[in-house]
């Protein structure tokens, strides 16, 4: 990552994060995200953990939620941290 960014994470509703180079930012599936502003240097790298490639992008309506939530459900806990591997923290507390 370079610059700094101002993010919200959680939906419309959620968190506003401020972020720098250097930072890890690993978003559980359906965790709603985004760019509210950043530095005009800003750069991200993204990725998703070996075999979720596909993303299924959701956006909110009351129609399709409990479609959704159970889609989410049976997202599989990642092989590996991003940063510490195997033993790392998302393993541990993937819900």
């Amino acid at each position: 990552m370079k610059g700094t960014a101002k993010l919200m994470l959680g939906g419309e509703a959620g968190q506003g994060v401020s972020v720098q180079a250097g930072d890890v930012v690993v978003l559980p599936a359906g965790t709603g995200h985004k760019r509210v502003e950043s530095s005009g240097d800003f750069l991200v790298v993204g990725a998703y953990p070996e075999g979720h490639g596909q993303w299924d992008l959701q956006r909110p309506d009351a129609k399709t939620h409990d479609a959704s939530v159970k889609r989410i459900a049976r997202v599989p806990v990642p092989p590996s941290d991003p940063v510490t591997g195997k033993s790392g923290a998302v393993a541990r507390f993937w819900k």
